[in-house]
């Protein structure tokens, strides 16, 4: 199919799968969700980076019934505006070489497809392409689960979000009690780095995902009510044997653990995440690493043997202090307004420290430990639509040249 058509018939396609939705009685159902985000980037280390407008991502997530127990999930994801290739001009790793490359632009993913059987809600199975529940985006990525134009930055530099591999998955809930445990393939530890530690390493890069180790994933989620939760997650396996090629005779198993939550009641919401992570040989692998091809276009520079990240971010709805009482009759159990319309301003503080450990004769640059303060607007039109601002103010570990302030602008919706 030319690339031109390539758009069309996923239109037709959704709207065909809106119009289904409609009758309670068809099986089909589809949501999604899409964000588009402008940035103008003051950075010292990088005086002449340039604003850039960026479309992140549109995602579309059709669904099928088949019957009362089975169904099929699904997930497209069109990142930065579809397929192509791009030059990527960056300087920073590999101890400040400029460096250019040549790498896939944008992207078409499928994210999710898998088969899903609901025997019970404590016992339930989920097998085929699925989404690896570590961290709070893995669960709460829609542009309202977070309030800057991005992603949380101290969670998307240490780990894939979303993060999606092929395996197997129970998962079910005990009353407020949730849990999610995944037998899955593993990470490839080629792709890892300096600047983003094990994020390059899911397998994204060749037609077949090499699957010779496998990972272990969990999850516990206490849900206070729907708008309050805390939970735990973690991961481990070996990202040795899966590289492209067996050019490593030792193991390099990754464990991560995670805690987070979030507060959304009335006015308030607040939300926040811990993360550790430690990876096993890291200075052999690193010593590897420098010797792989240009071709296999991965960045080649050392990596952590631990990496540690965490982010507290709260907002509060102004527009609440100017909503009335619900006077109506029939609505005189109300305290207020429907509040379709919200004004967030919110802060938050991010650290994460992708070489927060090193091992061997590996150098701990301190460009990678990393500081954030963010303050910004977000402005809820509807629940289905948001825009949004900030202004972030990063400083590095690093002596000179370590500001990089952002101010951004942008806006997401779901449907």
């Amino acid at each position: 199919m030319k690339k031109q058509l390539i758009f069309p018939v996923i239109w037709g396609l959704f709207i065909l799968l809106n119009i289904g939705a409609v009758a309670e009685s068809n099986p089909f159902s589809v949501s999604g969700y899409g964000v588009i985000h402008y940035s103008h980037f003051d950075w010292e280390l990088d005086p002449g980076r340039r604003a850039a407008i960026d479309i992140e991502r549109f995602v579309i997530a059709p669904k099928y019934r088949i019957n009362d127990t089975i169904r099929l999930e699904s997930e497209l994801e069109f990142e930065h505006g579809g397929t192509g290739s791009t030059m990527e001009f960056d300087k920073f790793e590999e101890f400040g070489e400029f460096e250019t490359e040549i790498e896939k632009g944008g992207k078409v993913i499928v994210e999710k497809l898998a088969a899903v059987f609901s025997f019970q809600p404590s016992f339930n199975l989920r097998v085929g392409h699925i989404i690896v529940p570590v961290g709070l985006v893995a669960k709460r990525h829609r542009p309202q689960h977070y309030f800057t134009t991005t992603r949380p930055e101290a969670e998307a530099h240490i780990i894939p979000t979303i993060w999606h591999e092929t395996g197997v998955e129970l998962f079910g809930a005990l009353g407020p009690l949730k849990y999610q445990a995944q037998i899955v393939n593993g990470l490839d530890s080629t792709g890892f780095s300096s600047r983003h530690w094990i994020v390059r390493g899911h397998q994204l890069r060749f037609e077949t995902v090499n699957a010779e180790a496998p990972a272990f994933v969990g999850r516990i989620d206490y849900a206070f009510n729907e708008n309050a939760t805390l939970g735990i997650s973690g991961y481990y396996g070996d990202t040795a044997a899966n590289r492209p090629k067996p050019d490593v005779d030792f193991d390099a198993h990754v464990g991560i653990v995670s805690l987070h939550g979030f507060y959304e009641m009335d006015a308030v919401k607040v939300r926040g995440l811990f993360l550790w992570g430690a990876l096993e040989n890291a200075d052999q692998l690193s010593r590897v690493n420098r010797t792989l091809s240009n071709n296999l276009n991965v960045k080649r520079t050392p990596i952590g043997s631990s990496a540690l990240g965490y982010y507290i971010e709260a907002g509060y709805d102004v527009l609440s202090f100017f909503r009335q009482p619900n006077n109506k009759p029939e609505h005189q159990d109300q305290k207020d307004t429907s509040p379709d319309t919200v004004l967030d301003v919110f802060a938050r503080y991010d650290y994460y420290d992708t070489m927060a450990s090193v091992a061997g004769i590996i150098f701990d640059n301190p460009r990678w430990e990393r500081t954030t303060w963010t303050f910004g607007i977000n402005y809820h039109v509807h629940p289905k639509m948001v825009f949004k601002s900030h202004y972030s103010l990063r400083r590095l570990a690093a002596e000179d040249k370590n500001r990089e302030n952002t101010f951004s602008l942008g806006f997401g919706f779901q449907y």
